[in-house]
């Protein structure tokens, strides 16, 4: 079966799957980052509230004396270090300033008197209401007004919370798209994982094969939604094998049935062209040449549908092969090239079915014959790899590409002729290849076929197509 391949214009389910993962969860992140912001502002503003409101609370309880005087009426700087960011102060009942930390501005936040909470320029404010003093004041002072009504601001920079509020929401929304790439990260795996069976069933379906394989079966599904599939997959496999061999069969048997008959008619014309006058030999001649190629296409089809069966391999004789082989009006030259370049022998002989390669032989000497060549030169430039070149006008560069391109697919029917698929399918049986190599005068074909495991080799049962000499 050819390879399955994969077209890289075609979409990737895998692929799709990922970006629309991937695409998920950058949305996903930036709604929880949204809703993380929208809470953070409130939560934030409302803990840094309680914030000051508690700081104003402390200061009032433990840091500021309650008979903070007035003195002269100058208001005094707090000489200890405040927080950064955060400041208050001491205003009076009409609005004079007492206290104030060195981050505080020099006049009072409010003139009068504002409880609880506030926003003066850049601060967000506190107002506490302090009580006032039980006694008159210190001993021996004048007399002065009450000091009840005192305001204990405090306050923090709306800048200070705007970046509180903007660090705890940036850290939900990285937290948040942390997650959402972890997950689209795990899930892409998933998915990975449960489209490997898909993976694995196109591997089962690049490996089956119909002319080797008498029972086509894909094996057990890896997941429930392929159950169908398999089922389908082997229900099809199973027609095409009933299909296949009832068409092997009946080609076997056709070819079995005409080739007999074709060797009388030989025998026939052989012996009328003994007796036969010029004129009418010469018309002989041409007939029984016409027979020798109805004789090789039969023993062809023999051939190609043996091709799927155990094959019979021997140490092959090129060199009587293609003596035998009907070639008339053609010039074979048969030459090994390891033993010309070597005295001491030529290389191993090639190991092949004699009967297939006699066939594929034929036919490609034939497609030569017809397609204009005049001589063909046969080599084995290495082991188990035979090349034909002939003396033809060859092909175009555009149409060669094509004619092995269409070996490479095994998509002869339209595209190449009985000669090339016939090699081409003997040459697969052998577990090699066709090629047809570039450059060079004429057409050139070359079959690797791959070496004959130990087991595979035996002596010839007994004489073969390959091995009938040719009529006289």
């Amino acid at each position: 079966m050819a390879s399955l391949g994969s077209d890289p214009q075609l979409p990737s389910i895998s692929g799709r799957l990922a970006r629309a993962l991937l695409g998920w969860a950058g949305l996903w992140g930036l709604a929880v980052g949204a809703a993380v912001w929208l809470a953070a502002v409130s939560e934030v503003d409302e803990l840094l509230d309680e914030g000051l409101m508690s700081s104003a609370t402390l200061m009032a309880t433990l840091a500021l004396p309650a008979d903070a005087a007035q003195g002269e009426g100058e208001e005094a700087a707090f000489a200890g270090r405040s927080p950064e960011n955060f400041a208050w102060q001491l205003v009076s009942a009409d609005g004079r300033l007492l206290l104030r930390s060195q981050l505080a501005p020099p006049t009072p936040w409010h003139r009068t008197p504002a409880a609880g909470f506030s926003n003066q320029d850049r601060w967000r404010l506190y107002g506490l209401a302090l009580p006032g003093a039980q006694g008159q004041g210190r001993p021996g002072a004048e007399p002065g007004p009450a000091r009840g009504g005192r305001m204990l601001y405090t306050a923090q920079t709306r800048a200070e919370r705007g970046e509180a509020r903007a660090d705890v929401a940036l850290s939900a929304a990285l937290a948040a798209v942390a997650m959402g790439l972890l997950g689209q990260l795990w899930l892409r795996a998933r998915v990975r994982a449960e489209l490997r069976p898909l993976q694995a069933l196109s591997a089962r379906l690049d490996a089956l094969d119909l002319d080797t394989q008498a029972t086509v079966r894909l094996g057990p599904p890896q997941r429930r939604e392929l159950v169908p599939v398999h089922h389908a997959v082997d229900d099809l496999m199973a027609r095409l094998a009933l299909r296949l061999g009832n068409e092997r069969a009946f080609s076997a048997h056709a070819a079995h049935a005409l080739r007999t008959p074709l060797a009388g008619i030989d025998a026939q014309l052989a012996l009328a062209l003994r007796d036969a006058p010029p004129p009418l030999a010469t018309r002989l001649q041409r007939v029984r040449e016409a027979a020798g190629r109805l004789q090789g296409v039969v023993a062809a089809l023999l051939g190609m549908f043996r091709a799927g069966t155990a094959l019979d391999r021997v140490p092959v004789d090129l060199g009587a092969l293609l003596a035998r082989l009907p070639a008339a009006g053609l010039q074979v030259a048969w030459q090994d090239a390891e033993a010309a370049s070597q005295r001491s022998g030529a290389r191993p002989p090639l190991q092949a079915d004699a009967d297939l390669l006699a066939a594929a032989l034929a036919n490609l000497l034939d497609n030569s014959l017809r397609h204009g060549a005049r001589a063909v030169q046969v080599t084995q430039p290495a082991a188990q790899t035979l090349r034909l070149q002939d003396d033809g006008p060859g092909v175009p560069e555009a149409e060669r590409a094509r004619l092995q391109r269409a070996l490479d697919e095994e998509a002869y029917e339209g595209t190449t002729g009985l000669g090339l698929m016939l090699a081409d399918r003997v040459a697969r049986a052998h577990g090699g290849r066709v090629r047809l190599p570039a450059g060079g005068p004429g057409f050139v074909v070359e079959l690797s076929l791959a070496p004959a495991p130990p087991a595979a080799l035996a002596p010839s049962s007994g004489p073969t197509w390959a091995d009938t000499p040719p009529q006289p």
